[in-house]
Formats: structure tokens, C-alpha cells, sequence
């Protein structure tokens, strides 16, 4: 005789083998499903009601090409993949992470290690193969490694320690971190974390990282600042032994668009001004690229680049041949 626990078994397993069935063609008749599934039309009903229960829509019409099809439900609801399918979905993810579509970069590493965890064993190898078979053009971020990305992804998600190997100058050493963070730019993605041998926040460059290890507990999260500020302000000044700061006469969507994310930080100052702050080893550069943007501006720091922007001003008056 079967046991409460086996028939309970039993009916889950038939109703997900009715949810894919349902999954793979538009319309089932009864008469179909009960024929896949060895029951009768009245237990495919049953099922379908369970279905409905758990927020699928499933819909049910009468007469000539009519029967059971699966529709969209107000929330989204649990999807089942075959071997095939799971790959592809997370061979896609993987190239979208790279950041082929505007914003959809941080989804793509969210749905990723989603797909990770329940992920088969077996099919990890096939990703990895497949992925590196993936290419892109026209520009998007630099390329990064799939298994640090995943190992990086997991370690936030589940606020795991994580070590590394991370070029510094002409060294590379191991850093042990409190990875809080994955971070997209227009170019690269970076990890924020907590370095827990400098005591404090770091922005790491994924393309940079290699030898990434999750280690086997698990941390406390801090009170952190903001990730992606933190990070665009690490990339665009603070990695700069100099940094300037302007006024720009214009709104700050319309400097944005001017100028890389990377690049600068520009912060509004009213529906009409902003203030834009970038760094460089030589701040001619950064004052080149802010007159070209076209916009009156006024130099707020440092005090000796209102020299330096003298000097410039008189090199192209002189080049003009109007001095």
C-alpha cells in the first residue's frame, strides 16, 4: 500500500509534469494532457485547479479547438526548464551582463545567480564552454571573466568573505574581502567590498581580479555608502593623484549625457547649473574636456588650474592668431 507521503510525492511530480507540458505548446486538450499524464480528464482537472492555486493562469475553453492554455499571471511565477533551455537562458544571461542593452547589465547578474542556484551540477561545464563562445562589438564593457563573475555574484548575494589576486602596481597580491556589491559602468564592471586588511572600503575592477574563492563564513553586513556613488566617485577622482571641480551653467541630465559615467561625478545645483567633478594626472586635460562641452563654466577647485586655464585661454588666443 502507498503511503500519505508517496501519493503526496506523486502529485507534485505530475503536477509539474503538467506545468512544462502546458509550457510547450499554446493549447492541450483534456484528453491530451490525461493521455501524457496516464490519469483521467477528471484528475487533469484537479491539477489544473492545484496550478491555478499556486498563481498560475491556466485557461480552459469548450468546443473546436478548445482546452487548457497556460497565460500570464499578475505576479510571475516559478518557470520550468529542460536541459536545453536552462543552458540557453544562462548563456544569454552571461552575455547580457555584459551590457549589450542600456540597464539591463545589473538584471542579467540578478536573474544569473538565481539560475545558479538551482542550476544542475552536470550543466555548469556546458555554460562555461558555451559562454566563452559568446562575442560582442561596437563597444560594451570589458570583457569578464564567467566563473569570477558568478563567484564575485554568489558571494554578495549570500555575504560570504571572498579572496582574490589583485594587481597592485607592479605586484599582485591577495585581498580578502566583504563583497557587498557588483557595480556597472558604462565600460567595466567593479566589485564594492570591505578590504578587511586596509579596514576599509575598495573598488575593484572585475577584469582585474583572478583566483576568486568564497571562503566558509559568512559576515555581519556594515553600514555601507552608497555602492554605485562610492564606486563612480573612486573611478572618475579619487584613483587620480589631482582632481578639479566646476560649475557648469547647464542641468545636469544634459552634462550626464555628455559626458562617460567613468569619467565624472555631476551633481545638480538647481533646474539650470551643476557641478561636475573629475580627476586626471594632468588637469589640462580634465579643463579641455569641460570647455568643449559647450557650456560657460566656472572653476571651483583646485585655485592654481584659474592659472593654468589663463595660460590655455592665451594659447589659443595666440594660435588664432587674435592675442
Amino acid at each position: 500500500m502507498v503511503n500519505g507521503t508517496d501519493d503526496e510525492r506523486g502529485t507534485t511530480e505530475r503536477v509539474l509534469t503538467l506545468l512544462g507540458l502546458l509550457q510547450q505548446r499554446q493549447v492541450w486538450t483534456g484528453t491530451e494532457l490525461a493521455d501524457r499524464l496516464g490519469v483521467t480528464p477528471r484528475t487533469v482537472r484537479r491539477d489544473v485547479e492545484r496550478l491555478r492555486t499556486l498563481g498560475y493562469q491556466v485557461h480552459a475553453s469548450q468546443g473546436v479547438g478548445g482546452g487548457y492554455q497556460l497565460g500570464p499571471g499578475q505576479d510571475l511565477p516559478p518557470l520550468l526548464l529542460d536541459d536545453e533551455e536552462a543552458i540557453a537562458t544562462a548563456v544569454s544571461l552571461l552575455a547580457g551582463a555584459g551590457g549589450a542593452v542600456e540597464g539591463a547589465g545589473d538584471a542579467a547578474v540578478r536573474a544569473l545567480t538565481k539560475l545558479d542556484r538551482v542550476l544542475p551540477t552536470r550543466l555548469r561545464h556546458e555554460v562555461r564552454a558555451l559562454s566563452g563562445s559568446v562575442e560582442t562589438f561596437g563597444g560594451g564593457r570589458t570583457s569578464v571573466d564567467a566563473d569570477v563573475l558568478m563567484t564575485l555574484a554568489r558571494a554578495c548575494r549570500d555575504a560570504v568573505e571572498l579572496t582574490f589576486d589583485y594587481p597592485t602596481g607592479d605586484d599582485v597580491r591577495r585581498r580578502r574581502v566583504e563583497p557587498y556589491r557588483l557595480v556597472a559602468s558604462d565600460r567595466r564592471w567593479y566589485l564594492f567590498a570591505y578590504d578587511l586588511d586596509r579596514e576599509d572600503w575598495r573598488t575593484f575592477r572585475l577584469d582585474r581580479v583572478t583566483d576568486a574563492s568564497m571562503r566558509t563564513w559568512h559576515f555581519r553586513p556594515r553600514e555601507a555608502p552608497d555602492a554605485a556613488t562610492y564606486v563612480q566617485e573612486s573611478v572618475s577622482t579619487r584613483v587620480y593623484s589631482r582632481q578639479a571641480r566646476f560649475r557648469i551653467h547647464a542641468p545636469a541630465d544634459t552634462v550626464r549625457a555628455q559626458v562617460p559615467a567613468s569619467a565624472a561625478v555631476v551633481q545638480p545645483q538647481g533646474p539650470d547649473h551643476c557641478e561636475l567633478l573629475s580627476g586626471a594626472a594632468n588637469l589640462d586635460f580634465v579643463l579641455m574636456h569641460v570647455t568643449l562641452l559647450g557650456h560657460p563654466f566656472e572653476i571651483l577647485d583646485p585655485p592654481d588650474l584659474r592659472t593654468r586655464c589663463q595660460a590655455l585661454a592665451d594659447r589659443l588666443l595666440a594660435a588664432a592668431g587674435t592675442a
